[in-house]
């Protein structure tokens, strides 16, 4: 009885960005922390103070977003990435370099997260049974299958205008 809500979680999971989010989150949290710590390295002065507070709190919200609604993702890795960058000059150099790389990379993942790729576990079963060719089981060089890759079904010259049209007359030469 166990396995079944871990394995909800893990379904839940694999169809979000959840690394990414996770990251980005985790990284304004720490950029907050730093903002909160009593240190007498830090300064909160006017608007920058009130930008300390914001950008992170921006980066939280941004990851928690990716992670409860990912099909906006790609808006929510670039305003995340950009509040990132944006804690570098108000908040402590993004946490200490810490919060800002955590930011960077998570705002990166989410952003080249892709939401309809199967599983790597299935890829890699799929793969060894292929013997390791292409996805097809073909060499991967001609998707069509009817000569060298990038040359007609005669494996010679292209058949006609790369984007569709007829070959055009070759002028003669001596």
């Amino acid at each position: 009885m166990k396995r079944q809500p871990r394995a909800a979680f893990r379904r839940w999971r694999a169809h979000r960005p959840f690394w990414g989010g996770l990251l980005l989150t985790l990284g304004g949290g720490e950029i907050l922390l730093t903002m909160m710590a009593s240190l007498n390295v830090i300064v909160h002065i006017g608007m920058v103070g009130v930008a300390g507070y914001l950008l992170p709190a921006v980066m939280v919200l941004c990851g928690l977003l990716t992670l409860f609604s990912p099909a906006q993702r790609l808006f929510y890795s670039i305003v995340g990435a950009l509040a990132t960058l944006g804690s570098w000059i108000t908040s402590n150099m993004g946490g200490f370099f810490l919060g800002l790389l955590l930011g960077l990379i998570g705002s990166s993942l989410v952003f080249g997260w892709l939401p309809d790729q199967e599983p790597r576990r299935r890829r890699l079963r799929r793969d060894r049974t292929n013997g390791g060719e292409g996805p097809a089981g073909g060499s991967g060089g001609d998707p069509v299958g009817d000569g060298p890759a990038g040359e007609g079904p005669a494996g010679g010259e292209p058949e006609g205008d790369p984007v569709g049209g007829p070959a055009a007359p070759q002028p003669a030469t001596s």
